[in-house]
């Protein structure tokens, strides 16, 4: 496995210098470099990989699940280049490859349209008809 997208978690949550995370994922475009950035002292989770924008703002974490095997390749010395993909509902995904490797992004899904909160009326007589 060269190549992989893996969900940014955490998303809504403000970072320690008060700034917003979402805010910083709405600056970011499909291919920009994100960092990432194991935190073996975070008091949550020893295995944490914080991921950061192109700006150097946090953006969210890794999952738990992905973040100890990510984190310990990282410790490893293995090179690994991660790339923003998108964002959508409460989690965003990056993409990440190895061994020096640009990750290749996959065809952007197709969103639903966004939801209509004004309906228009229904069909009616003709007023003043």
């Amino acid at each position: 496995m060269d190549e992989l997208s893996l969900a940014v978690v955490g998303i809504d949550f403000p970072n320690r210098d008060g700034s917003n995370r979402r805010f910083e994922l709405l600056q970011c475009n499909p291919g920009d470099p994100v960092g990432l950035r194991p935190e073996p002292r975070n008091p949550h989770d020893r295995f944490a990989v914080a991921v950061l924008s192109a700006r150097g703002h946090q953006i969210g974490y890794l999952t738990a699940e992905r973040a100890p095997w990510i984190g310990g390749r990282l410790r490893a010395g293995e090179e690994v280049i991660a790339v923003f993909q998108e964002v959508s509902g409460s989690a965003a995904t990056i993409r990440i490859a190895f061994g020096g490797r640009v990750p290749t992004l996959p065809p952007a899904r197709d969103q639903p349209p966004p939801a209509d909160d004004f309906p228009p009326d229904p069909d009616g007589p003709l007023w003043g008809a």
